[in-house]
């Protein structure tokens, strides 16, 4: 099967806060092909980072210059999942991913997800087995692995997350199914590559974008790793 373009999902959790709108269109015209929102509960996480009401007010500049709606990615680090999901979703999400151990029925609760037109997915934290993805291929979009724990940005990446990232994407071929495959957690220009050459496919970046003047330049410089 052919490998899917590859996608760079610049992570808001490492914007300046105080101009949010501008800091995604910022992004956006550097290049950035999905935006990642982490949401944090301080209960699942302990962190506590952006509502619904946030998501809905960022729609609007989740545009490019020629009018094309850039997806959000939306990233449930919360508990209980489902109520959430479903206010993510209503507030403009495209993709909603949560933790399996999040969720008392994870199949009910990607079920919900799917039910109100997004995409579905599940993350795996750097510890965490994959055993119940054999069991709801059939209803994932995405699968997310963390290659940091959870809960805070700037983290160093973990270098087993690239071994899970090899198997999971077996799983995903032998599926026959298009599942995109993300990693979330110390990728930089430096690393991109060894990610994608495990099998991933799509690349959330926050600090090693946002905490760089010229987004451009770091996108541009992810890309020509990719390529």
């Amino acid at each position: 099967m052919a490998r899917p373009t590859y996608r760079i999902a610049p992570s808001i959790l490492s914007a300046d806060f105080a101009r949010l709108g501008e800091e995604v269109r910022s992004v956006i015209d550097a290049g950035a092909d999905w935006i990642h929102f982490d949401v944090m509960d301080n209960h699942y996480v302990p962190n506590l980072t952006f509502g619904p009401m946030v998501c809905q007010a960022l729609r609007k500049h989740s545009v490019t210059a020629d009018g094309r709606k850039v997806p959000i990615d939306v990233h449930l680090m919360v508990q209980p999942v489902d109520a959430l999901a479903q206010a993510f979703a209503k507030s403009g999400a495209d993709i909603v991913t949560f933790h399996p151990d999040a969720s008392t029925h994870v199949d009910r609760t990607l079920q919900l997800i799917k039910a109100e037109g997004c995409q579905a997915g599940l993350v795996f934290n750097p510890a965490a087995p994959i055993d119940v993805l054999e069991w709801v291929l059939d209803k994932v979009d995405v699968v997310l692995l963390m290659s940091v724990n959870p809960g805070f940005g700037g983290q160093s990446f973990i270098d087993s997350a690239l071994r899970k990232c090899e198997r999971v994407r077996k799983l995903i071929e032998s599926s026959g199914r298009d599942i995109r495959l993300e990693v979330d957690g110390g990728i930089k220009v430096d690393n991109i590559r060894r990610v994608a050459d495990a099998g991933a496919d799509t690349f959330v970046a926050g600090s090693a974008i946002f905490g760089q003047p010229d987004y451009k330049a770091v996108i541009d410089a992810m890309r020509a790793q990719l390529a």
